[in-house]
């Protein structure tokens, strides 16, 4: 989707703002002020306020990250560590640690945090599909549930860490990958047990009944169901 130049002048103008008030209603005054626009203009772009830039902010991040993936090989890498260099590259392209930690407090509020908890779903999303998640039935959704509930941990750790080059962070990542491969490695041992396959065939088939979301769904529902 094009961006908006007016919401993208908008962002650049809040951000000096953020650290001090938020993703706030003054920060957002401030913002048009700064940027010469008119009030009108400005809610127009943002009938939200702030909220849409903070949104803008960490889709903007997202964008960024896309970007990079695609300027890169990572043919040679395993697929743990593509999707560790994946969330490393989307901690890259925020260069405002502080508008990040405002955001996170903008959205723990209880009306925010559905918002906040599509934008991180979002991040997930196009991670894996950038590194070519083929998956069409329920596997698609626990992927990108699991990678949420990763990258909501690392950027809390990452919002503590004051190591040396984000040291204490990289390694936090790769613990939290390798705990999520060790979770795969038991749930298909699980899979292949003999003495547990009257439990684990019926879900099997209620996985399977699930599918990804397609062009051709409703935008309000999250997938669909097949009978087979």
């Amino acid at each position: 989707m094009p961006s908006d130049p007016i919401k993208e002048q908008l962002l650049d103008a809040i951000l000096p703002h953020v650290a001090f008030d938020g993703w706030s209603p003054a920060a957002f005054s401030a913002a048009i002020q700064d940027a010469g626009l008119g009030r009108a203009a400005a809610e127009m772009a943002c009938p939200r306020g702030a909220v849409d830039l903070a949104v803008a902010f960490h889709e903007r991040g997202d964008a960024q990250m896309l970007a990079a993936l695609r300027e890169e090989d990572l043919t040679t890498m395993r697929f743990r560590d593509r999707v560790a260099h994946a969330i490393r590259l989307r901690l890259a392209a925020i260069d405002d640690k502080e508008a990040v930690r405002r955001g996170m407090t903008l959205f723990a509020l209880p009306h925010m945090a559905p918002l906040g908890t599509q934008l991180v779903w979002g991040t997930a999303d196009q991670i894996w599909t950038a590194l070519g998640d083929t998956s069409t039935d329920g596997n698609w959704y626990t992927k990108r549930l699991t990678l949420s509930g990763v990258y909501a941990s690392v950027v809390l750790y990452w919002l503590g860490d004051d190591s040396l080059e984000g040291q204490a962070t990289n390694a936090f990542i790769d613990r939290r990958i390798a705990d999520v491969m060790q979770f795969e490695k038991v749930k298909a041992r699980v899979n292949d047990s003999t003495i547990l396959k009257p439990f684990t065939t019926p879900l099997a088939r209620i996985m399977a009944g699930i599918k990804a979301p397609s062009g051709t769904l409703r935008g309000d529902l999250p997938g669909i169901w097949r009978e087979h």
